[in-house]
């Protein structure tokens, strides 16, 4: 990785010359064990040694920092700020509220890398509402009582929110963890894809959850309550980040057919995806005797798609990214 190009004094050429920033390897001895850490350095022009400039030892030991939580699997420093939105408290209170001391959060913002015993009670917070509340509870009378409501309400709210299956929510997980931006309505027909490939592929859903025909095509009515209020826009709150992680229970299989409808339906924007379902069979079936505009929720039976798709990969090959793009085509060239 290369950045433009900038200038400071180089020490070998003593002068001020112009330097890059890039970034090279560097080995590290941490508690007697070697990590391999990928740090930025700058690199004159004309000398072609490194250069000391302002603010890059603070960079290198952000980036070692970072990279070492991620290589021994402990929380990091943004996950606990995500911590605190989430669930709508304070670095004191979070600390007493999960069994530590009152300054161990705040010093954990500061830099201090959590023992793992500390990591996982804090990556268990963030993975599960159901936990956080019940360390709350256990540590009520150590919190204030606004505090401990305000935090409670928030847990609430969030177990609410998650109102659908675990594998529903690692599906929604991966399509995250694979595309930058995802609105409600992209999010609803790739599911909707998803659903239909995999079991046309596997004989079964990959998911519990029932399909219903709205107005704009398959819609999974608990997942348009958890992302309502993002109307058409990119889906984008701290809340999601409880989602995180839960995509490494799926299988090779689910993670196979989710990467290739990412990379296939994925490349198009939810308006252009309602087209293709209002060009399919199994929507259309649902909605006839409706007119245009009119709302309904006619069942979308997972039996009525897996049979429809099976059809489809008889004819396109829906394991594979090139029939998938083929039948993608096909279905934009109908008139809706």
């Amino acid at each position: 990785m290369t950045e433009k190009m900038r200038r400071d004094f180089c020490i070998e050429c003593r002068k001020e010359t112009e330097y890059l920033l890039q970034k090279r390897d560097m080995v590290k001895t941490i508690k007697d064990k070697s990590y391999k850490f990928e740090i930025t350095v700058a690199v004159c022009m004309e000398c072609g040694r490194e250069m000391s400039i302002p603010g890059l030892i603070d960079k290198n030991v952000q980036e070692i920092d970072e990279q070492y939580r991620a290589m021994e699997g402990l929380v990091s420093m943004e996950d606990i700020e995500k911590l605190m939105k989430i669930y709508k408290i304070g670095k004191a209170p979070l600390s007493l509220a999960l069994g530590f001391g009152e300054v161990t959060i705040p010093r954990y913002l500061e830099g201090q890398v959590p023992s793992r015993e500390y990591s996982d009670i804090i990556k268990a917070a963030l993975a599960s509402p159901a936990y956080m509340k019940q360390r709350l509870m256990e540590k009520r009378s150590k919190l204030t009582d606004a505090a401990y409501k305000k935090s409670m309400a928030a847990a609430d709210s969030i177990e609410r929110l998650f109102n659908v299956s675990d594998k529903m929510l690692r599906v929604i997980a991966y399509v995250f963890e694979r595309l930058e931006e995802v609105t409600p309505l992209m999010l609803q027909k790739l599911l909707y894809f998803i659903q239909g490939i995999y079991s046309a592929l596997y004989g079964r859903p990959i998911f519990t959850e029932d399909c219903r025909a709205w107005v704009h095509g398959p819609v999974y009515p608990e997942v348009y309550d958890m992302f309502r209020d993002f109307k058409y826009n990119p889906i984008d709150d701290a809340r999601f980040a409880l989602l995180k992680g839960t995509e490494e229970a799926l299988t090779d299989d689910e993670k196979r057919v989710i990467d290739i409808v990412v990379n296939t339906f994925g490349m198009y924007g939810g308006k252009v995806l309602e087209r293709i379902t209002h060009n399919e069979a199994p929507w259309m079936d649902a909605r006839k005797g409706y007119g245009d505009g009119i709302p309904s929720s006619e069942l979308l039976p997972k039996e009525r798609i897996m049979e429809y798709f099976t059809a489809v990969n008889r004819k396109y090959g829906v394991d594979s990214e090139d029939g998938l793009r083929a039948y993608i085509c096909d279905m934009l060239k109908k008139e809706a």
